[in-house]
């Protein structure tokens, strides 16, 4: 199990934008881009890239689901957390 992983994330207020964005992300735009584009979170500006982080240092339900992830895997739906909702890419 590994104890330290880096992800991307688009962080979006709204249930309805998350599931289009991953439909677009599904259907071949750039996770990136779309970040940059429609993130509220500061790493928006590095495309949704978080660097790496250890277990404890997300909220417990961004944790769950990016842990959860093989490397190059996205999460299939939205993950809700006080922040908004989260499509989490999993890089490393």
């Amino acid at each position: 199990m590994a104890n330290k992983i880096r992800a991307s994330h688009i962080l979006v207020e709204r249930h309805k934008l998350a599931v289009e964005i991953i439909d677009r992300i599904q259907s071949g735009e750039d996770f990136k881009e779309l970040a940059k584009q429609y993130s509220t979170c500061p790493s928006k500006k590095r495309g949704g890239d978080l660097g790496e982080f250890g277990r404890g240092q997300m909220v417990k339900e961004f944790e769950k689901a990016a842990f959860a992830l093989q490397p190059g895997e996205m999460t299939k739906e939205p993950v809700k957390t006080k922040f908004g909702y989260h499509i989490i890419l999993r890089t490393k």
